[in-house]
């Protein structure tokens, strides 16, 4: 939330002054969302600001129906009964949505600029997530279109169960991962990047942060555009606009990160057409 909070700064809210936040993180254990809304909400605070992810989202609309709510990079705010349409989302609950038309079929074909021809693939996904069914769908439909076998596999609820599945995706044959984004990817990031390159395993993600933490390559939207826009949704609910007036952004900015280490502790070598899409390079 720093860069929501940087870029509150620069519309003139300074924390101390003019402006108190309060946190609270489940840290990778969403069992324990319900608990942290409530007690945010029994704060009283003028707006709830809910990070990644569609979780923590439902959690505080079901902790309140009257303090507004600006939620950050839900995949499908629609699907996940947040709000009524995207235009006008209606109730207590707007913000940023990381849902974009058919980014899951360019991460896929990312995906198989580095993994063996005609391999299968395998997708790692949180069926608790809400997201994950719709993206896991567009993934299978662009698999269909390019002949692609998927094994789609549940990361499970614990840290064992996540960390479990590489071996099992191992032993199905895939020869590359796509990670559908979920908190707890992002919390384990560090371990996952480990496993993946332990198992030999292309892997793709969501967001730059797996890839600064050594995963091979993230395709989708800039997080830092998403929190800054966050902070110009608080502004406006700070001034007296109503989260049912303020419709869903989109995101229109999306980045490919690389990680060269990475990909020289697996063998590969980045096709040239990965090196010119690129964004960015970590080396």
């Amino acid at each position: 939330m720093r860069l929501v909070l940087n870029r509150l700064g620069q519309l003139g809210y300074r924390e101390g002054q003019n402006l108190a936040v309060g946190y609270r993180s489940a840290e990778g254990h969403p069992e324990l969302l319900p608990q942290l809304a409530a007690e945010l909400v029994g704060w009283h605070p003028d707006v709830l600001v809910t990070g990644f992810g569609t979780l923590t989202a439902k959690a505080a609309k079901a902790a309140t129906a009257t303090i507004p709510i600006v939620f950050t990079t839900v995949g499908d705010p629609v699907g996940a009964g947040l709000v009524a349409n995207l235009a006008h989302p209606g109730g207590n609950v707007t913000g940023l949505t990381d849902q974009a038309t058919d980014i899951g079929a360019k991460r896929l074909q990312l995906l198989q600029e580095v993994a063996p021809p005609g391999a299968g693939l395998a997708v790692l996904m949180n069926p608790d997530n809400p997201y994950s069914a719709l993206a896991l769908k567009e993934i299978r439909l662009a698999a269909g279109a390019r002949r692609v076998r998927i094994v789609a596999f549940e990361q499970g609820r614990t840290v064992e169960e996540v960390l479990r599945r590489f071996a099992e995706i191992t032993d199905s044959g895939a020869a590359g991962l796509l990670l559908i984004g979920d908190p707890q990817v992002i919390s384990l990031r560090g371990q996952i990047a480990d496993l993946a390159v332990q198992h030999r395993l292309p892997s793709i993600y969501q967001f730059r942060e797996s890839v600064e933490a050594g995963g091979l390559m993230s395709y989708g939207p800039d997080r830092r555009q998403i929190y800054a826009r966050v902070a110009d949704y608080v502004e406006k609910v700070l001034k007296g606009a109503k989260p049912a007036d303020l419709p869903v952004e989109q995101p229109t900015k999306f980045e490919l990160v690389l990680n060269l280490k990475t990909a020289k502790a697996l063998g590969l070598t980045v096709p040239p057409i990965l090196f010119a899409q690129a964004d960015e390079i970590i080396e």
